[in-house]
């Protein structure tokens, strides 16, 4: 027989969202799957999911704010400029996941983010250009032919711990993949999408 979670509001969510935390259930209702067309905001969360790798989303989640403090408010440019010093920083900060391969990723990272930006004049323009701007409706994956299009161009460029999960992940994060339940209050219409336009 299958449990449906209780919530005080009476909203249907997708079951992954903890009921007993808050700012999870913030993040399920006011981020997860909402379009982000700001660079600021798609460089914070592939940092936050690189860092997830291996880990609990709701772990990161929780280490947010101090993820925001350590790494300069996830400023790119500050973030690639950092030498071994601010690395041993990060390192000792208990407030962070003290992880020292995924710390030099994070500024490997925002160097290739960085010269993204460049290039297309924006990481969203590069990022929204693999769907040409639309918003795709997929439910119970992990991975799919878009992820494994940019998961293998961004490697290409010199970017670590972006496998192909990890960026269905941060694709479903920043709304570009909207994986709602169907349950779910925020559900929507699927969305098909095929292999030729991930540029496969």
């Amino acid at each position: 027989m299958e449990i449906k979670l209780q919530w005080p509001d009476g909203k249907r969510r997708c079951a992954w969202a903890n009921p007993k935390n808050e700012r999870y259930i913030r993040y399920h209702d006011e981020e997860w799957g909402v379009p982000v067309y700001e660079d600021g905001k798609l460089f914070e969360m592939l940092i936050l999911e690189t860092f997830q790798a291996g880990l609990s989303w709701e772990c990161v989640l929780n280490k947010r704010d101090a993820f925001r403090l350590a790494f300069d408010g996830f400023d790119p440019e500050k973030v690639k400029a950092y030498q071994e010093e601010k690395i041993d920083q990060l390192l000792s900060d208990p407030g962070i996941i003290r992880n020292g391969r995924k710390i030099r990723a994070a500024v490997k990272n925002a160097g290739v983010f960085c010269g993204i930006q460049r290039e297309f004049g924006s990481f969203c323009a590069y990022l929204w250009g693999f769907t040409d701007g639309k918003v795709l409706v997929e439910r119970g994956r992990s991975s799919s032919p878009l992820s494994d299009a940019l998961s293998k161009d961004l490697k290409k460029r010199g970017m670590s711990f972006v496998g192909t999960t990890v960026m269905y992940a941060y694709l479903q994060a920043v709304g570009v993949i909207n994986s709602h339940e169907e349950d779910c209050f925020l559900s929507g219409p699927a969305v098909r999408f095929t292999d030729r336009k991930a540029g496969l």
